[in-house]
């Protein structure tokens, strides 16, 4: 779809189109007024084709400061179609006018902003004709008003269709049509059809969890609270003392606008100050410990306006994922901290997760399980060798001995560790830390191997009691899930199940649970690869009501400043 602006060459670097810049003004060249209403149509048709050459004939460039947002594609389908009025006739407004006009009006039900799509202009032109029949005279106003709403259309059915987001290498949305097989063949479809909700529901994704969010959006809008707070900017320079007074002065604020302090000029002291962050901590069901801390700042942060555009990112998120989800298939999302097996678009099992932290964060992709391995060693990542290990065997050659890891050669070798100059090495070193199988090991009992390039895989853990944490982003990088036996169990039927000579299958559930009760190593190849996408969606639909996470990463919050900044 991002492809599709560029299909119409001669206005594809231009998208401001001018038309005159508000329906109110209703002196000198603005008014052209027609008399018999049948006569409108045709001096409207004129006036749009004029308005659409003289865009061509100056680059797209006008004089005024109303502009089209897809003018090319704007000017192809009214010359298409004799530059005919769309969305009036014999002033007065057709149906589809009313019907599109108040979905715009509506547009924030539907995750979408209203300012996307002319709605304070077409407002003020929808609120003249009607209420003025000298202005219902004014064709220049029914021409501002057709183009507009063409527009604003073309605009909804591209976010509609293919979101707000720029695709990615992760998940490139490959259904990029033609300017003429979907945005002049969608409004024609639209007069013809004369379906406008039907239309839309069309271009939507079919995911159960798309239209599950979509539920609660509407419930959420009415009870929106607009008020903008004030940021508190941390963590803060510790020992800095001009920059801890300046969060503890924008932490006051913060909590006063909630009422849980006062606003006054005089700083709180500690009591004061833990005793608002309780207050607080209680109005939003937070632990009460009168600590600050990276929740309750992020808690303090995240206002409605902040959630809703956390909405529209995740809507347009479901929209970069395959327009038809496999039948099976595994399903992790990040900011949730759960796993999902979903057979036949129904949830088979859920399992917590934990995902990496921060600064070693889970890579989003999507692979296929492809080998399950039972009591697995583990080879400690470059990443964590340079970060923790390396600063500690120049210190203490012995240091990863004691930890109960294996130095090991390009041969497979155990070396002694105390052999090696560990000072010359700091961006990596030209060996392998092994980890040994057994029940201590990081990986716990099982792995769960799929192909990519960030050596992450599921695996279970010898730190299951971390589980009980509501925050959950504390690995390297891999995903620990809990409900790993149902994952290797289900695994196990689904190739049972599949295959076509079971003699011939070298495992079942029983194979793996008698493996592992004898504590024995297995690489076991599945046979039928079931899909698994990692994900990043911090919000979600539960029985009509949004639920947020946190945004662990910070992936929306730079979405919303690269491209919702201004709303």
């Amino acid at each position: 779809m991002s492809r599709v602006l560029k299909h119409c060459s001669y206005l594809a670097v231009c998208l401001i189109f001018i038309l005159n810049s508000c329906a109110s003004r209703t002196n000198g060249e603005d008014k052209k007024i027609v008399t018999n209403p049948n006569a409108m149509d045709k001096e409207v048709a004129g006036q749009i084709e004029s308005t659409i050459n003289k865009l061509a004939d100056n680059s797209g460039k006008g004089n005024d400061s109303m502009s089209l947002n897809m003018p090319q594609i704007v000017s192809e389908f009214y010359n298409k179609n004799d530059h005919q009025p769309v969305w009036s006739s014999t002033e007065k407004w057709l149906p589809l006018a009313d019907s599109l006009y108040l979905f715009i009006k509506n547009a924030e039900n539907e995750g979408l902003f209203p300012s996307d799509y002319h709605y304070s202009n077409l407002k003020i032109l929808k609120d003249t004709l009607d209420r003025d029949s000298v202005a219902r005279m004014n064709a220049n106003l029914w021409t501002r008003a057709d183009l507009l709403l063409t527009d604003g259309f073309m605009h909804i059915i591209k976010d509609l269709k293919q979101g707000r987001l720029q695709p990615d290498s992760l998940s490139l949305n490959k259904d990029s049509v033609l300017v003429d097989k979907f945005f002049i063949a969608s409004l024609n479809k639209l007069i013809e059809k004369k379906d406008l909700n039907g239309l839309f529901v069309s271009l939507q994704p079919k995911h159960k969890k798309y239209w599950e969010l979509k539920k609660g959006i509407k419930r959420f809008v009415d009870s929106m609270d607009r008020r903008v707070f004030t940021h508190v900017t941390y963590p803060f320079k510790r020992g800095d003392e001009k920059d801890s007074l300046y969060f503890i002065k924008s932490l006051q604020k913060r909590l006063s606008e909630s009422n849980c302090i006062s606003a006054g000029k005089k700083m709180p002291d500690s009591t004061e100050l833990s005793a608002a962050l309780k207050k607080y901590q209680l109005q939003k069901g937070l632990k009460a410990d009168g600590k600050y801390g990276r929740e309750i700042i992020s808690s303090l942060n995240s206002n409605d306006a902040e959630r809703f555009k956390r909405i529209a990112i995740t809507l347009d998120r479901y929209k970069q994922l395959p327009e038809k989800m496999p039948e099976k298939y595994i399903w992790v999302n990040l900011p949730g901290y759960y796993l999902e097996l979903v057979d036949a678009d129904t949830v088979v099992f859920e399992s917590k997760v934990i995902c990496g932290k921060p600064e070693t964060g889970t890579p989003l992709l999507t692979s296929e399980i492809s080998d399950i391995v039972t009591y697995p060693t583990w080879t400690v990542p470059t990443s964590i060798i340079v970060k923790q290990y390396l600063p500690k065997l120049k210190n203490n050659p012995n240091y990863i001995s004691r930890l109960g890891l294996k130095l090991m050669n390009g041969k497979g070798e155990v070396i002694n560790p105390g052999s090696i100059n560990w000072a010359k090495y700091s961006k990596g070193i030209p060996y392998r830390i092994v980890q040994g199988s057994g029940d201590n090991n990081s990986l716990g009992v099982i792995k769960f191997n799929f192909d990519n390039p960030y050596a992450v895989y599921l695996h279970d853990t010898n730190q299951r009691y971390l589980f009980k944490n509501a925050s959950r982003a504390l690995s390297h990088g891999c995903v620990r899930v809990q409900e790993w036996e149902k994952l290797a169990y289900y695994i196990a039927g689904n190739d049972s199940t599949l295959s076509k000579n079971r003699d011939s299958l070298k495992y079942t559930a029983d194979s793996i649970r008698n493996w592992i009760s004898h504590k024995e190593r297995h690489m076991i190849d599945v046979k039928n690869h079931i899909t698994l996408f990692i994900r990043y969606f911090s919000c979600e639909g539960r029985n009509g009501v949004i639920k947020f996470y946190e945004d662990i990463y910070g992936e929306d919050k730079q979405l919303m400043e690269k491209y919702f900044a201004k709303k």
